[in-house]
């Protein structure tokens, strides 16, 4: 009966017949008060609704029956980000990132947070963590437990982008050192412990146009590939790869190049150069149709105010993907409407 139930509740949402769907959802969880399942979906109507505080029970809810619920969290921040409280809403979509396969619902969402926090805000979230982490070793001066490091990467044809998970990374304290065929990351977290992070990569890289970038809630590590092959995996087994120097005989190293390699040598390099180089060559990218648009919108995301950046957010979330402005005091005031194309209708299915 509770499944039959569930599924009606189910077809209602879809037909965008929210309170329907609420009501048979709740007529679910009399049959069966532990699905987190229902819970989770009933949460999902409520946001529909603007009923965020009961989306939010509904979250809390399913998320002690079961603590691995990946739609909980994600649904959680969602109802603590509606209701304007950006900073719980971070830690929620960290949480949820740690055990989500698919990272890019959370990514979106982590960016969202972290455009609404003020500066204010940054700092006391930052001043929390530290007051915490001095507080619990306060309370057990015995050793910490060692810290998980967590990371994690993706490639696209020319890089391959290392990213820690790891909040509030001060630029000053990290270090990053590649080599053509390793990476050492060491960093300092909220609590003074050492971050150390020592990989052995699966292929070789061109380490002298490594840049990295520090944000409120990771850090991203842009390592470019050395060859255009595509990686099945981010580690190999540390053994040395002949690097294909450009425009140098068979045999003989390029004029110059002995200043360059190998890149653990202990000269000084010109590293805003270089990531200006990079940024140069992604920017010549031949890039055509959508991908074309998408880059241009991420460089105006990139290049923009806050206030830029806060109306590109909150037009293109509240318009369902069909409107995106840049214009804070235009959109600031009152909620994007959807607006689709001529000749066309929105109409939300996901559940």
């Amino acid at each position: 009966m509770a499944s039959e139930l569930f599924s009606k509740a189910n077809d209602e949402y879809i037909s965008e017949n929210y309170q329907r769907a609420v009501e048979l959802y709740s007529e679910a969880l009399v049959e069966n008060p532990n699905s987190d399942d229902v819970l989770v979906n009933r949460a999902q109507a409520y946001l529909k609704l603007k009923l965020y505080k009961d989306a939010l029970q509904d979250c809390d809810k399913a998320l002690v029956l079961n603590s691995k619920n990946v739609k909980a969290y994600l649904r959680k921040g969602t109802a603590l980000f509606n209701l304007e409280d950006y900073r719980k809403a971070l830690d929620v979509f960290m949480e949820g990132l740690e055990i989500a396969e698919d990272r890019s619902a959370f990514d979106i969402w982590i960016e969202k947070c972290e455009a609404n926090l003020t500066d204010d805000e940054k700092q006391k979230n930052e001043e929390g963590s530290s007051a915490t982490a001095s507080k619990s070793a306060a309370a057990a001066p015995s050793a910490p437990p060692p810290t998980q490091k967590k990371y994690d990467w993706y490639q696209t044809q020319t890089h391959v982008v290392v990213t820690l998970l790891q909040k509030n990374t001060k630029k000053e304290e990290l270090v990053v050192e590649p080599t053509e065929t390793t990476l050492r990351v060491h960093t300092k977290l909220a609590n003074g412990e050492d971050f150390d992070l020592d990989l052995h990569l699966s292929h070789p890289i061109m380490p002298e146009q490594t840049v990295s970038k520090v944000m409120t809630s990771k850090v991203e590590i842009k390592l470019k590939k050395a060859e255009g092959v595509q990686w099945t995996k981010l580690e190999g087994d540390g053994q040395k790869f002949a690097l294909k120097l450009p425009s140098a005989a068979a045999g003989a190293a390029p004029e110059g190049a002995a200043s360059k390699y190998p890149s653990s040598s202990h000269h000084t390099r010109d590293w805003d150069k270089l990531e200006k180089e990079v940024k140069e060559e992604e920017k010549n990218e031949n890039l055509e149709g959508d991908a074309a648009l998408n880059k241009l919108f991420q460089q105006i995301y990139a290049d923009g105010s806050d206030e830029t950046r806060k109306a590109m957010m909150k037009s293109f979330s509240e318009s369902g993907g069909t409107v995106l402005s840049t214009n804070w005091s235009e959109v600031g005031k009152e909620k994007v409407e959807v607006k689709p194309p001529d000749g066309m209708e929105f109409k939300k299915y996901q559940m």
